[in-house]
């Protein structure tokens, strides 16, 4: 029989494409970057496709989409320069997804840890949480630059209980790319995969636990995965 509560102690979200949809600010540096080096324009859907394993990876395949690949070292500047943009462009455009705020504000009322475990820069993503009223609401943050290793690695995840003093194999990752459910599966914690967000892939390919339309039947999801855990 199915639980009626969350046994789960701590959700993990991921951010960009899962909790807030942050291509057009990310599109909009994007696009002052490359102007400054010569290059026309990409639409947002373009950049979305190449979001979701950090900032030197969306620059990195900006720049050869556009037959102009960039050197190890050059790499590195122009990330640089991409990073310094973005920081003075983190919430003109960005808007939440549907039902994040309730969601959170759901799992608090329950005394359910939460964190956001993200491929952005900490601080980028700490900005945007305290932009949106987010920051009594998540227990912590875990960024790009916080771990020596990213997502799809499962570091990030671990971490992040750590940080909560949550144990992991009671614990649930949401996303919507194939770098957090990659990441959900090397933790061995069950995950859910919500559509609309950034992946190539089609979301019932990523190999989550359960996929979800949409933040609002997130709750239910976690309801659900709790028959998974002791």
């Amino acid at each position: 029989m199915m639980c009626n509560s969350i046994k789960a102690k701590a959700i993990l979200f991921d951010l960009d494409g899962t909790l807030i949809d942050s291509v057009p600010d990310i599109n909009h540096a994007s696009n002052i970057l490359l102007k400054e080096h010569g290059l026309p324009s990409l639409s947002v859907d373009e950049t979305r496709s190449m979001i979701g394993n950090g900032v030197k990876v969306l620059v990195d395949k900006s720049f050869k989409h556009l037959g102009s690949p960039l050197s190890k070292d050059a790499l590195e500047n122009v990330t640089n320069q991409m990073m310094a943009i973005y920081s003075k462009n983190l919430t003109s455009l960005t808007v939440t997804f549907d039902g994040a705020e309730e969601l959170l504000k759901q799992l608090k009322a329950e005394q359910i840890k939460i964190a956001v475990v993200t491929n952005k820069p900490e601080g980028f993503s700490r900005t945007i949480i305290n932009h949106f009223g987010w920051e009594n609401l998540v227990d912590a943050v875990i960024g790009g630059d916080t771990c020596a290793t990213r997502k799809p690695e499962p570091d990030m995840l671990f971490t992040a209980c750590e940080k909560m003093g949550a144990p992991c194999d009671r614990t649930i990752m949401v996303g919507d790319s194939p770098a957090d459910i990659s990441a959900a599966i090397n933790a061995k914690i069950p995950s859910v995969a919500v559509r609309g967000g950034y992946t190539n892939i089609p979301v019932e390919d990523l190999g989550a636990n359960i996929v979800v339309d949409s933040l609002n039947d997130v709750h239910q999801a976690l309801v659900k995965l709790s028959e998974q855990i002791s």
